[in-house]
């Protein structure tokens, strides 16, 4: 595999400010400068998508029930069709290896996607700047706001963004609690403000911490809290695509008048103009190479394209490229062509096992599922007519989500039979528990143990059934 892209760290303005032996330098808070183009459509198509999906599942049904339900109080998983529960952890396992390969796989390819595009901290800092911006107005005026002594106006135009943030940051809350909580008791306990302790603390925690991180602390939480910026470095390598600035190209920087040709004055294409530095969420300058803490959002690209349009200048001084790309002048076709390396080879295969697992446990995922436990407090014992009885407790689990009716049987010894109780009704999505005696003539099998098995099938489709093999004791 290829070495690692070393990342470098911009320096900072407390950096360049002056030369102190504090430990901590003070926050210089960033008023980011909105941007349009092809990159900041595609940030708010995934912002649109993500939230719409958020906010929308909660309020769909199914099965008259709601549709994603993580039910913690019945210890049930509602997925639309699938009902899961505590021993589905297999599925849980899966799910989480194929979140982090594909973490994986997409960042050796393209970099910081998720973070630029995907990531909750991203996404709520996109729509907590567009409500600032909606209240505050545009980055000068904010910047304005902010210097300004306090007055009655900063005081209502304050008030007024922080209420936003507020009232949106607890119905993000109560939409997070939707999923453990079913909606329609949420609600009742909305009207009439009687939350339950837990409801309560986690619509307040959810809601503040949403606050706290996407309108408050913002490139903070990336910078120094998510542990993602550390160690991207090690799935990258010179064949990744990242946010790129054309040095070769753009240097030497300098202003210039519209028209004229930048190599007789011996600059390049960058006209200092600072708009890449003003859109990045970080207050990062790509232009001095890539550093952690870029998040591959291309502001800066849809940025400096359209100072190149104004300027009459190609597109794509800022670029996604990789850097044997840049050094070796390729072009699209020769960078895809190196997409399929030894990492996102690794990545991928890992990756497609994982989804192919998950797809086939899935697929052959069985409606019912039995456990059976012999009762130790009765081994065995003999019964009228000679037989031999051992006892025990069927668990049996419906997970259709229609009320079943299933046969129990019993095999493996000759004569065995079962006493009593010879079929069940189970509810739906339910478990129920029942004790049955098994007995055998006492010449059916050997002294000790003996291998039985448990037949529990469905009376009302043919071909559902579970074999669940125990233990059947014979006294010595």
């Amino acid at each position: 595999m290829s070495d690692p892209v070393p990342l470098r760290r911009a320096p900072s303005p407390q950096d360049q400010a002056s030369q102190s032996d504090d430990l901590y330098a003070v926050r210089q808070k960033i008023h980011v400068r909105s941007v349009s183009g092809k990159f900041a459509t595609w940030r708010w198509a995934l912002v649109w998508f993500t939230q719409i999906l958020f906010y929308g599942l909660p309020w769909l049904t199914w099965n008259d029930r709601q549709a994603v339900l993580f039910h913690l109080a019945e210890r049930k998983f509602y997925i639309f069709g699938w009902v899961f529960w505590p021993q589905d952890v297999f599925y849980l396992a899966i799910l989480l290896i194929i979140a982090a390969y594909a973490l994986f796989f997409f960042t050796a390819i393209a970099g910081r996607l998720w973070c630029g595009y995907a990531c909750p901290q991203t996404v709520y800092t996109e729509i907590f700047m567009w409500i600032e911006e909606k209240i505050e107005g545009d980055h000068k005026q904010r910047k304005k706001l902010e210097n300004a002594p306090m007055s009655a106006r900063k005081l209502a135009v304050r008030s007024a963004k922080y209420g936003a943030w507020a009232v949106f940051g607890l119905w993000t809350g109560f939409t997070f609690v939707a999923y453990f909580s079913p909606l329609d008791e949420l609600l009742q306990s909305a009207a009439t403000f009687s939350f339950g302790p837990w409801e309560f603390f986690w619509i307040l925690f959810y809601g503040g911490f949403t606050y706290l991180f996407a309108g408050v602390m913002r490139e903070q939480v990336c910078l120094y809290m998510c542990p993602y910026a550390r160690f991207q470095g090690v799935m990258f390598d010179p064949d990744t695509l990242v946010v790129t600035y054309d040095q070769e190209r753009g240097e030497a920087r300098g202003p210039r008048k519209k028209g004229i040709d930048p190599r007789s004055q011996g600059k390049g294409d960058c006209v200092d103009c600072g708009i890449c530095v003003q859109v990045c969420p970080t207050g990062i300058d790509i232009r001095e190479g890539l550093q952690y803490e870029c998040i591959g959002c291309a502001a800066c690209i849809d940025g400096c394209d359209q100072v190149m349009d104004k300027m009459g200048y190609p597109r794509g001084l800022i670029r996604y490229s990789t850097e044997n790309a840049v050094k070796k002048h390729w072009g699209r076709r020769e960078i895809i062509g190196h997409v399929m390396r030894p990492r996102t080879l690794i990545y991928g295969g890992i990756l497609a096992l994982a989804c192919v697992a998950m797809i086939l446990g899935l697929a052959g995922r069985s409606d019912l599922r039995v456990d059976v436990i012999r009762d130790r407090a009765t081994l065995a014992r003999e019964v009228e007519g000679g037989l031999i009885e051992n006892v025990y407790q069927l668990q049996i689990m419906n997970m259709r989500e229609t009320t079943r009716t299933f046969d129990l049987g019993v095999w493996g010894l000759d004569g065995a039979r079962i006493e009593g109780v010879k079929s069940i009704e189970i509810p739906p999505a339910s478990t129920r528990s029942v004790t049955v005696q098994v007995r055998v003539p006492a010449d059916a099998g050997k002294p000790g143990s003996n291998e039985i098995a448990f037949d529990v099938s469905a009376a009302d489709v043919s071909g559902v059934s579970v074999q669940e093999e125990t233990t059947f004791l014979m006294p010595r």
